[in-house]
């Protein structure tokens, strides 16, 4: 039996991120995940909103954890993971209601971020949301010395890395059709970035 991956930070952040997406959701389609991770965000939020089918995604390498925690923790309505790598692909060729992700855009290089907007923008429906979840910088500046250790560190690990900054992020959102709507400043000096199509 494969061992669930689990993540701290999963735990902790999970009541409070819930807490907004219960204004920003539909109340009934089909939501995308990107970087499902260890799939603890995943099958909380699925079985807390269960009018919505919550599809989680992954790189090909991620997939037998995140599939694992999915058969044995999520609803029974809960499709498996899809394996997406944002720079190369296979993006859904449906349509989704809304896109979520958390801690991803920090951890990719910059032009993956790019990607990743890109791709949402492609299969978001109109009217849709798109929750990008993190640390972010505003104006080149970090909005707390935390996160300023946190990107050292990152960028230290690997030069792709690091802490992106808010404003480079909408602008990339509205090339590819993404409105940016709300900034959420939440718990650890994390937001919740909310566009809409």
């Amino acid at each position: 039996m494969i061992e669930l991956p689990f993540a701290p930070a999963c735990e902790r952040n999970k009541v409070s991120i819930l807490d907004r997406l219960v204004g920003l959701l539909p109340d009934q389609g089909r939501v995308l995940e990107i970087g499902s991770g260890t799939g603890q965000h995943a099958v909380f939020f699925a079985r807390s909103f269960p009018s919505l089918t919550w599809q989680t995604s992954e790189r090909e390498s991620e997939l037998a954890g995140l599939s694992a925690r999915v058969e044995r923790e999520g609803p029974d309505d809960m499709p498996p993971p899809i394996a997406l790598d944002v720079s190369h692909g296979p993006w859904p060729r449906d349509s989704f209601d809304a896109v979520f992700t958390a801690n991803t855009a920090h951890i990719m290089s910059w032009p993956s971020v790019c990607a990743m907007i890109s791709g949402v923008g492609r299969l978001l429906a109109r009217g849709g949301c798109f929750c990008l979840y993190g640390p972010f910088m505003q104006d080149g500046e970090h909005t707390a010395p935390s996160n300023a250790v946190f990107d050292r560190g990152l960028r230290e690990r690997d030069p792709l890395m690091g802490v992106r900054d808010r404003v480079e992020v909408d602008a990339v959102a509205l090339r590819e059709g993404l409105r940016p709507d709300q900034r959420l400043l939440m718990p650890a000096n994390n937001f919740l970035l909310v566009y809409r199509r």
